[in-house]
């Protein structure tokens, strides 16, 4: 039997990050799960704003992910990553090499959650932000760095980015009206850029760097929390969208093709038919 691919997937516990999971499992991955919370009884901080705390649990874990994941005929590797956590970041990917021994697709999907997502500049800690840099940027930075040995060995891997349109244009909308905090923006544009300048130097090693801007998606949190700060959940995008697509280009005949760009989740969906509109 041919060995099967590898796929490691930050921020897996719930979101895009599951139904990415879901999707490549679906293509006969086996896939490395990581993100914060593990059993789904963990009290971690999600709140957006420093106004208020929220800890209560949400819904979703790497453990329930990994059930899923293992039902449609595959294996699933679960390892705690808080991308905030420094040692975190070479403890998953020598856990995932140590299990499989390959990593052939890295989708750098978790992200930082917490407050200032939802603030004001004024009203933000300057600390907040840099938390937002680490999560955001340097540890996806790191994650590239420590796959990339493994795959040049194995002489091709894809790195998918879920980048975000906020990285390219001006908030939309006041914050608590449909808005975002700046610090979103600001690294969500570093992580764009990532994205060209890497493709460039990997392309010899056939590793392709592919952003994917996958628009407004009905997430567990979106569904729960967010509408507080003006965004509706009616005009979310279903969930499994950005999976199908990153599924597609993990298994694409010539994935170098797509590499260097960030793809417009909306429009790439029509183009190729992938999934529907409608929430």
């Amino acid at each position: 039997m041919p060995e099967r691919k590898v796929a490691f997937i930050t921020g897996a516990s719930r979101g895009i990050g599951r139904g990415c999971a879901l999707e490549l499992a679906r293509r006969a991955f086996d896939v490395v799960l990581t993100a914060r919370t593990v059993t789904g009884q963990e009290r971690l901080e999600h709140s957006s704003t420093v106004r208020k705390s929220l800890t209560d649990p949400l819904p979703g874990s790497l453990e329930q992910t990994a059930r899923e994941v293992r039902a449609l005929g595959v294996d699933a590797l679960v390892a705690k990553l808080d991308l905030s956590r420094r040692e975190d970041w070479p403890a998953a990917i020598d856990a995932a090499l140590g299990r499989f021994a390959r990593i052939d697709v890295l989708v750098n999907n978790g992200r930082y959650v917490g407050p200032g997502h939802m603030d004001p500049f004024e009203e933000t800690p300057i600390e907040l932000i840099e938390q937002m840099m680490l999560c955001n940027v340097i540890a996806p930075l790191h994650l590239i760095k420590l796959c990339l040995p493994a795959m040049k060995r194995q002489r091709g891997g894809i790195v998918i980015n879920i980048t975000s349109s906020a990285g390219e244009r001006e908030t939309a909308a006041p914050i608590g009206k449909g808005g975002w905090g700046l610090g979103y923006s600001l690294t969500k544009a570093a992580f764009n850029r990532m994205v060209p300048g890497l493709a460039k130097e990997l392309r010899p090693y056939h590793v392709a760097v592919i952003g994917l801007m996958p628009g407004f998606v009905g997430t567990e949190r979106m569904a729960t929390e967010l509408g507080e700060f003006g965004f509706d959940a009616e005009k979310a995008l279903p969930v499994e969208n950005p999976g199908r697509v990153c599924a597609m280009l993990a298994t694409a005949k010539d994935p170098m093709h797509f590499s260097g760009t960030d793809l417009y989740g909306p429009a790439f969906y029509a183009e190729h038919a992938l999934v529907r509109f409608e929430a």
